[in-house]
């Protein structure tokens, strides 16, 4: 017989993600993990449990500028869960551990490590790169070059979400660390 949670545990399976990857993640990151990529609460369940969550004050969303909402798990929230996470089935724990464990740098870097490029009126493209701030989304790095094709456009653009932390840190060296 499979596993059927009640919303009680659903809940707590949110809230253990949430704690569990340690970034503040968007609610398209969330219904990714939790039910596109591992089906451990229903879509619909899901966005309606995480409403609920922010209503109870046990997740919040951070103030940000770019209407890119992100959850993270509040105080009470941790709280909650230290009370009740084994109502959660211990082999359901031990997988969000190892997902989060083997997918939380991938979640940060799409979710802080943005670029996108755009077409120029010459033929051109302009590749805009970003690295946003977690809580607030807030630019804290931003690059903005040419390309002469798509094809080097759409490239630099992958790149990106390998190298941002490199290059940021190259470039904060020479210029305010030196």
């Amino acid at each position: 017989m499979d596993f059927v949670p009640d919303n009680t545990v659903n809940k707590l399976i949110l809230l253990y993600v949430l704690d569990k990857m340690e970034i503040p993640l968007t609610e398209n990151s969330i219904l990714e993990i939790c039910s596109s990529q591992n089906n451990w609460v229903n879509w619909m369940d899901c966005k309606d449990l995480l409403s609920q969550l922010l209503a109870s004050k046990f997740v919040y969303k951070p103030n940000t500028d770019n209407n890119e909402n992100r959850y993270n798990i509040t105080v009470a929230g941790r709280e909650c869960l230290s009370q009740f996470y084994t109502r959660i089935p211990a082999s359901l724990r031990e997988k969000i551990s190892v997902f989060a464990q083997e997918n939380k740098m991938q979640f940060k870097r799409n979710q802080e490590y943005v670029a996108k490029s755009y077409k120029n009126e010459d033929g051109s493209y302009t590749v805009e790169l970003n690295i946003l701030e977690p809580l607030t989304t807030e630019s804290i790095f931003s690059l903005s070059i040419k390309s002469d094709t798509r094809h080097n456009a759409t490239t630099a653009c992958k790149r990106w979400r390998e190298l941002a932390a490199n290059i940021y840190e190259y470039v904060y060296s020479k210029i305010i660390d030196n």
